[in-house]
């Protein structure tokens, strides 16, 4: 299994945040599942933090490549496929990182792990 982490679920399996499900967590322990992180994720929350709106993360974004690192996870870069993908969607969805996270999985034959709805618009697999 290959399955790419939406930020939620990255930032609450690093803090060990209850609000990730039993199941995303027991997948992400697994040793054979491969886990990438986009780097929209270290873009979001470098934005959010900036915003005021993630002040908890604030220490990410300086050590978010240590951090994959430690935790065995893939970092998975944002291609100009992605970014062509991304903005060709035919969703009315205006979020640009869930459009992002949408097409790699989708590209990158990758499960989302997600727990936002909003991903049901989109053609593609996530995993709760």
């Amino acid at each position: 299994m290959r399955l790419l982490l939406d930020t939620h679920a990255l930032v609450w399996w690093l803090a060990n945040d209850r609000k990730l499900s039993a199941t995303a967590r027991a997948a992400i322990e697994e040793p054979d599942v491969v886990i990438y992180v986009s780097a929209a994720s270290a873009w979001e929350i470098a934005t959010k933090v900036r915003l005021g709106k993630w002040p908890e993360a604030a220490a990410l974004p300086g050590a978010f490549e240590a951090i994959l690192a430690s935790n065995g996870f893939t970092p998975l870069s944002v291609t100009i496929q992605h970014a062509i993908r991304a903005g060709s969607l035919r969703v009315a969805h205006g979020d640009p990182f869930d459009r992002i996270f949408a097409a790699q999985a989708e590209l990158e034959d990758l499960d989302l792990v997600t727990v936002d709805p909003a991903f049901a618009q989109f053609d593609v697999r996530t995993f709760w």
